[in-house]
């Protein structure tokens, strides 16, 4: 009976492991994906349907790589941060002046994500080691003069082969990038698309 429960156990251990792998490689093969679509850096306030809602298809900010990347893998975040913050909303920043959530605009804000992501991913280690940031795991950084950024660690590495890269859209498009040690980390995350 007790070899049976360690095999049970093992087996049920492989299948956490291919499910996490699987997860990552989906994400990573989605946010891949969309840099095969040419996209103009637009930050424009648009007001989109919801739930499911999107910029249009041709336009796009950092986050929108993040959004786009996780609904390809089944992962609404306009509709998960927009529930969440009806709910808790003091528990966001409060950068904006609004007084209630808003379902166009509130998930394409980095801070919002990234409370998001502190509130129901794993929030991972802030370093300089490139071994901490591995496929799957959404950065986000201070770019300065009050601006930040984010993007997804991929599963491509450096022509050095000592980091993974990120795609992410700052400025050019969604693209791949040789960045993760660019800017300064203020965030990193992994998030599976569950909630508490």
């Amino acid at each position: 009976m007790k070899k049976l429960i360690i095999i049970i156990c093992l087996l049920f251990a492989v299948d956490v492991s291919f499910a996490q792998q699987n997860f990552e490689t989906r994400l990573s093969n989605a946010a891949i994906s969309l840099t095969k679509t040419k996209v103009s850096y637009d930050g424009t306030y648009y007001r989109i349907p919801y739930p499911n809602g999107d910029v249009p298809a041709d336009k796009g900010v950092c986050t929108d790589v993040v959004i786009r990347a996780y609904r390809l893998v089944g992962i609404d975040l306009q509709k998960l941060v927009h529930e969440d913050m009806t709910k808790n909303f003091s528990k966001y920043p409060q950068n904006w002046g609004r007084k209630t959530p808003d379902a166009s605009i509130d998930h394409r804000r980095v801070p919002n994500l990234m409370t998001f992501f502190g509130r129901f991913g794993k929030t991972k280690t802030l370093s300089d080691n490139a071994a901490d940031y591995t496929p799957g795991d959404i950065v986000a950084w201070d770019l300065g003069h009050g601006l930040t950024h984010i993007g997804i660690v991929i599963n491509q590495r450096s022509a050095d082969n000592k980091r993974y890269l990120i795609v992410h859209n700052i400025g050019h498009g969604q693209e791949i990038s040789d960045c993760v040690f660019s800017y300064k980390i203020i965030g990193h995350y992994y998030y599976t698309g569950s909630v508490r």
